[in-house]
């Protein structure tokens, strides 16, 4: 597969199929499109269109093939294919704000949409109505900018502009069991706080690791924290504070190692030793940058892409050329393998760019 592809001028967020032969992405529009991977290229294949604003967030179930949006529009849809089409599934979010995170659980039976309505959705398929209706968590104080769902399904982390990272109890009667894994030893019910970190900032994102023992998360005070399950005790937690620009998503390549990137335009390497978490290093050579878009001769498209890459309008200005490989702020990370460690991932910018990694 190759290391960069340039497909969009922007880009707010893409997602692969199970086997990583599709990808959908955001191209900042209200559109969601859909590419197979053609030889070292990428053909357009579909473009869902149900939504009417900006689309925030994409995840494709790797089982049940069930792409899940979620759009400025306040409105989420599950996208079924079939008979040769993408057919879109009505979602009851009930929020009055933008939804601006959605991630699927890990049996795919449900899904956790965040907003700016000071909400998460948890939503659960109904049979009878043949659509998928939500409980909302009300607990926090402004806009929840991620979701993280623990392996049980029972417990989901969030991620929130009020300072706080929180988890939060979810288990659905007739779908999930209580199961507070290692951080409690009774389950609550339904919506109710299991515990809360602080951080300096916004918290911009949140991760299990894949035992669901380690909750990490990133601030926009330029910090990562870790935090330990205890048995139900008060959890032992680590900040590493980074004289780096901020991170905005971060993920768990295993038990020990996890990858990190934002508005350095790179992703970085963190792994766990004797001594808790420490960064590693870069996995940016800094040798090559992403590919640049098509040409074109039109000049409202080239007015529209200088001021996506250069924040000017004058194509005359000098441009910067960083020696990262994206040219814009990292702002999605998504994994190119599942089960095990997940040695190859893919990440997404401003730049229009996905470029696969090897950790």
């Amino acid at each position: 597969m190759s290391g960069i592809q340039r497909i969009v001028p922007c880009m707010t967020c893409h997602a692969w199929n199970g086997d990583r032969t599709k990808v959908a992405i955001c191209p900042n529009t209200k559109d969601v499109q859909i590419y197979r991977k053609s030889g070292n290229n990428y053909e357009l294949e579909a473009t869902l269109k149900e939504h009417d604003s900006v689309v925030t967030s994409i995840d494709w179930a790797p089982q049940t093939n069930k792409i899940l949006t979620c759009s400025q529009d306040r409105n989420a849809n599950v996208w079924e294919f079939i008979d040769g089409k993408w057919q879109p599934h009505l979602v009851l979010l009930r929020i009055n704000r933008a939804a601006t995170h959605c991630k699927w659980s890990h049996d795919e039976k449900k899904f956790a949409v965040a907003s700016g309505a000071k909400v998460v959705s948890v939503c659960s398929y109904d049979p009878d109505e043949n659509w998928w209706t939500s409980k909302h968590i009300k607990h926090h104080r402004s806009t929840i900018t991620h979701v993280a769902w623990h392996p049980n399904g029972a417990l989901l982390a969030t991620a929130s502009t009020d300072y706080k990272c929180r988890i939060i109890s979810v288990p659905i009667r007739g779908i999930d069991r209580p199961d507070g894994g290692n951080w409690i030893q009774k389950a609550p019910n339904f919506g109710e706080e299991v515990f809360v970190f602080d951080c300096n900032g916004w918290v911009h994102s949140c991760a299990f690791s894949p035992s669901g023992n380690i909750l990490a998360f990133c601030g926009q005070d330029s910090t990562i924290h870790f935090a330990w399950a205890n048995n139900g005790q008060q959890p032992q937690e680590q900040v590493i504070k980074l004289d780096k620009l901020p991170l905005l998503d971060l993920m768990f390549i295993d038990e020990d190692t996890i990858v990190a990137a934002g508005h350095d335009c790179q992703p970085y390497l963190f792994h766990c030793g004797q001594n808790g978490f420490e960064l590693v290093r870069s996995l940016d050579d800094g040798k090559g940058a992403a590919a640049a878009p098509a040409q074109s001769g039109n000049s409202a498209f080239k007015m529209f892409r200088d001021t996506v890459d250069k924040g000017t309008t004058d194509s005359r200005s000098t441009s910067t050329t960083l020696k990262t490989k994206h040219q814009n702020s990292i702002n999605c990370i998504q994994p190119l393998a599942r089960g095990g460690r997940i040695s190859d991932f893919s990440t997404s910018g401003l730049d229009g760019a996905i470029v696969m990694w090897k950790a």
